[in-house]
């Protein structure tokens, strides 16, 4: 069985000889210390390449400008001309390298939200499938091209007002949330079903689910801001004989059912406590037949365990959740991240993709 056919298998929820073992690829940048991972994954693991589906949808403009702030950070000011006024939103930049932090948005509250909704919709260009075809072709039997959606219209809103913000707001003017939802629904649909025209596909991604979900918000919010709004997407991806992946971090026990719901096809991660809240056999117990899942060693494990106890972790994780012999992509939770540790980090995923390599049901 080829990488590509062992993907496209674990995508549609057929049997397979063995799970997939995988990576997501945010390594850090310009860090050598990572190649002999790549390079492990690049001959053993299934592949995904990732490419932009909004690629041909116009953006609103914003102007920017910065300002000082600390002796680490700088601050960045962005302004968004709508015909109803003026939107603000800043960031701290790290003047040091370091990951930068939102720090006001440009939707607070119902005034900003009717001022962001009188933004006229993007214009599309013409979808040119060149670039897409030669993803495809450079794959060739070793994995996917996943074409992504970018955020579902959740966490696109969620991500626009801020988490405490959208929160708040999902109280106080539920309504208004329901307009930049349904805007932005309208948005990716229009983007996905110019795809689909031009032929592109079957494996799509979209993500941002991991804004409305427990603690913050409960099944009801998550049902009622990504459930209603993700299904009409989903539903179309589908017709077209397209998959769907979902990358969603935090505590999904009391919605795991939601994502079946709404037709994800596969979903990483799904954390045991104390990252999340749900075991690998109980995720399996709802995903059966309907969802494969993606994962699940934590990331940190990759740099602080042994080889001998990674291994363990995934032979317990197939055996939780491969014993029907579908629906498993073997992968840690996130992307290796930290900086200069990829020779220390090696020896484990070493051990991640020889488990998986040597298992035999």
């Amino acid at each position: 069985m080829t990488r590509q056919e062992r993907l496209r298998r674990a995508y549609f929820h057929e049997e397979m000889d063995r799970p997939a073992v995988y990576t997501r690829t945010g390594y850090p940048a310009d860090d050598p210390t990572y190649d002999k991972i790549r390079a492990l994954f690049q001959e053993h693991g299934e592949l995904k390449v990732g490419w932009n589906g909004h690629q041909f949808e116009s953006r609103p403009t914003i102007r920017h400008y910065t300002e000082p702030y600390s002796d680490d950070f700088e601050r960045r000011v962005m302004i968004l001309e709508t015909p109803k006024g003026e939107l603000r939103s800043t960031r701290l930049e790290s003047l040091h390298g370091q990951p930068g932090l939102d720090e006001t948005y440009f939707v607070k509250n119902q005034a900003d939200a009717e001022k962001y909704l009188s933004l006229p919709l993007p214009e599309w260009s013409p979808v040119d499938r060149s670039g897409f075809d030669a993803a495809v072709k450079l794959m060739g039997d070793a994995g996917i091209v996943d074409v992504s959606l970018g955020s579902n219209p959740g966490g696109a809103v969620a991500a626009l007002c801020g988490s405490d913000h959208f929160a708040i707001m999902s109280m106080d003017c539920r309504d208004v949330l329901h307009a930049l939802l349904e805007r932005h629904m309208q948005i990716t649909l229009t983007s996905l079903k110019r795809l689909l025209a031009a032929g592109i596909g079957p494996y799509f991604s979209i993500q941002g689910q991991e804004y409305i979900v427990p603690p913050l918000h409960g099944p009801k919010d998550f049902y009622d801001f990504n459930v209603q709004y993700d299904k009409p997407i989903m539903d179309v991806i589908h017709e077209a004989g397209g998959r769907v992946h979902v990358h969603c971090h935090a505590s999904i026990g009391k919605v795991i059912q939601g994502f079946v719901d709404e037709g994800v096809d596969v979903l990483h991660p799904f954390e045991a406590p104390p990252m999340g809240d749900i075991t690998a056999r109980d995720a399996k117990a709802v995903a059966r037949g309907k969802m494969t899942l993606e994962g699940n060693i934590q990331i940190a494990r990759m740099y602080e365990a042994k080889p001998r106890e990674i291994a363990e972790e995934v032979a317990a994780l197939i055996e939780d959740t491969f014993d029907d012999r579908r629906g498993l992509i073997v992968s840690a939770t996130a992307s290796p991240y930290i900086r200069g540790l990829g020779e220390k980090a090696y020896p484990m995923y070493k051990a991640m993709v020889e488990t998986v390599l040597n298992w035999r049901g």
